[in-house]
């Protein structure tokens, strides 16, 4: 009989990840931001620029930050970063590399009655990730502009949940100042946090199958990228078990590099006739 194998290979990457960037103890110590020369370098994944423990910067948040400035070359380079890490790997990101990914798959391993593997309008509602990217993190940072030409992080400012987690709670509970502050926007984005988290206990990643701008991004990529998957039609028996097996609901029989799919290898240890491959 063939081993059971499990998801603890990628699990233990996205740990070490999330431990990795995320790594400046003295950050969580003094409730200060890491302004050294490391964040100036994004991480491939979405994790907030102001976590108190960051090395690197989300490249959602520098998208917004530069789009509308004339400062061309940091402009140019997070754009190309994108493109690079999207040709290379796709939604591999998402699956492996982001630390908010793996906040909601955690979340969703609560028991907590029947899950919701799929509604009316789910697929619908997936195309919201690309408005909330071409409004969010394009258009507004792009025309609102202050005197300097600068638009402001919209994304993060309105949405970003993972931000509300990783910088926005813990800057204030180590900061007097900053909870003396916190204001209406403060609640509306954890008002937004909770209601993640919920949805994340009953429905497999919410925040990136219906909001995330990153997955948005890399989506785009996964049919061309190089890190890709390919079915081997003379050994796949259409059996759907890999189909039935997908969290993020792709039939990899019918489209291995789906737009939705986050390459977290399920439908590869699940398939009986081991007809996914990785090209």
């Amino acid at each position: 009989m063939a081993k059971k194998k499990t998801q603890a290979p990628r699990r233990i990457v996205q740990v070490l990840w999330a431990l990795l960037t995320n790594s400046w103890l003295t950050g969580f110590a003094q409730g200060k931001i890491y302004q050294g020369r490391l964040k100036n370098l994004c991480v491939p994944g979405l994790n907030c620029y102001s976590c108190p423990g960051a090395l690197g910067a989300c490249p959602i948040g520098a998208m917004q930050a530069v789009i509308g400035s004339w400062n061309f070359k940091w402009a140019f380079y997070v754009s190309g970063f994108l493109v690079f890490v999207g040709a290379l790997a796709g939604r591999f990101v998402c699956g492996w590399l982001c630390p908010f990914g793996l906040v909601q798959e955690l979340l969703h391993k609560i028991p907590f009655g029947k899950k919701i593997a799929s509604f009316r309008g789910d697929r619908l509602l997936r195309k919201l990730k690309y408005v909330v990217l071409l409004v969010f993190v394009i258009l507004l940072p792009l025309f609102l502009v202050d005197i300097l030409g600068q638009g402001s992080p919209w994304f993060c400012k309105l949405i970003c949940p993972a931000g509300t987690l990783e910088g926005g709670i813990p800057l204030v509970l180590l900061n007097e100042g900053m909870r003396s502050a916190a204001g209406w926007l403060y609640t509306w984005k954890n008002v937004l946090l909770a209601g993640t988290i919920v949805l994340s206990v009953l429905i497999y990643r919410p925040f990136c199958k219906y909001l995330c701008p990153l997955g948005a991004i890399y989506s785009v990529f996964n049919p061309i990228a190089v890190f890709r998957y390919r079915v081997e039609e003379g050994e796949c028996t259409r059996c759907g078990t890999c189909a039935h097996g997908c969290p993020m609901q792709v039939n990899p029989a019918e489209n291995p590099n789906s737009p939705e799919c986050i390459r977290c290898g399920r439908c590869r240890q699940t398939c009986p006739s081991g007809a996914i491959h990785i090209k």
